[in-house]
């Protein structure tokens, strides 16, 4: 596994040096080229102008921001470059929190964190192991690729976890979904509905996590590469009709969940 930075985790006058690895696996991600269907060639892109209708060279291209409808303001590459934060190779601890204070939906991405050297191993597993005790994780921040990110760091096993963090700003409220106004609920369906989660629960290792139709498309290039005939079967699956009586529904939900766990 080849890092992707290292620096160092700095918390008030501590300093472990670190290395940080991508924990997303990405090679097994399937992906398709356009081609062109008469001779299979791969389909490029111009950079077309949508006021004039020319194709734009690279040379031609400023960034600018959107103010109002079709009311831009130019930047130019120096007076961008000239905002960019200076990589510090650090990651500065500002504080510590309860790991059970975030909520999911402020994780972005994730990375493994682990020592970079023989002589920070001792520091490292100090610290993971504080973190560990306290059920603290720690929030801090990271220039990769020329932007700030906001961090929280937290133990796993004999390493760290670190997870980007979202933004508060960049997240949506949830009050404005619609149609959540509370509704008075059947205490009888509320017991049986209690009894149907008790009877699907698991622990999350046991969860089955097969990516079907990574398997399937797999199966299918592979057919497509030994030049098998591919036959397309129609799916007779009817669509899911609307729940009449939940009491009904919540009882027979029940007996199906208690044959699968004696199966």
């Amino acid at each position: 596994m080849r890092s992707i930075w290292k620096g160092h985790i700095r918390f008030s006058l501590v300093t472990i040096p670190i290395q940080v690895f991508n924990a997303v696996e990405t090679k097994h991600e399937i992906s398709f080229n356009q081609l062109h269907k008469e001779d299979n060639g791969r389909v490029g892109y111009n950079k077309v102008c949508k006021t004039c209708n020319e194709k734009v060279s690279s040379k031609d291209i400023v960034k600018g921001f959107q103010y109002e409808p079709d009311q831009y303001v130019i930047f130019e590459k120096d007076e961008l470059d000239a905002i960019k934060l200076k990589s510090t190779r650090a990651i500065e601890i500002e504080a510590f929190v309860d790991l059970a204070e975030v909520h999911p939906s402020r994780y972005e991405a994730v990375y493994y964190v682990g020592p970079n050297g023989d002589i920070a191993k001792k520091t490292f597993t100090l610290f993971s192991e504080v973190l560990r005790t306290t059920k603290k994780a720690g929030i801090g921040r990271i220039i990769l690729r020329d932007r700030e990110d906001v961090v929280l760091i937290t133990a796993e096993k004999n390493g760290l976890v670190m997870y980007k963090l979202r933004y508060p700003r960049e997240l949506r409220k949830l009050e404005d979904v619609p149609d959540l106004e509370p509704v008075d609920i059947d205490e009888k369906q509320l017991a049986l509905a209690n009894t149907l989660v008790d009877s699907l629960s698991t622990t999350f290792e046991k969860v089955d996590f097969e990516d079907r139709y990574h398997e399937a498309l797999m199966d299918l290039v592979q057919q497509k590469v030994d030049g098998k005939q591919i036959v397309i079967s129609s799916s007779s699956d009817e669509d899911d009709k609307p729940v009449v009586d939940i009491m009904e529904a919540l009882k027979a939900s029940i007996e199906e969940a208690k044959k699968k766990k004696t199966a």
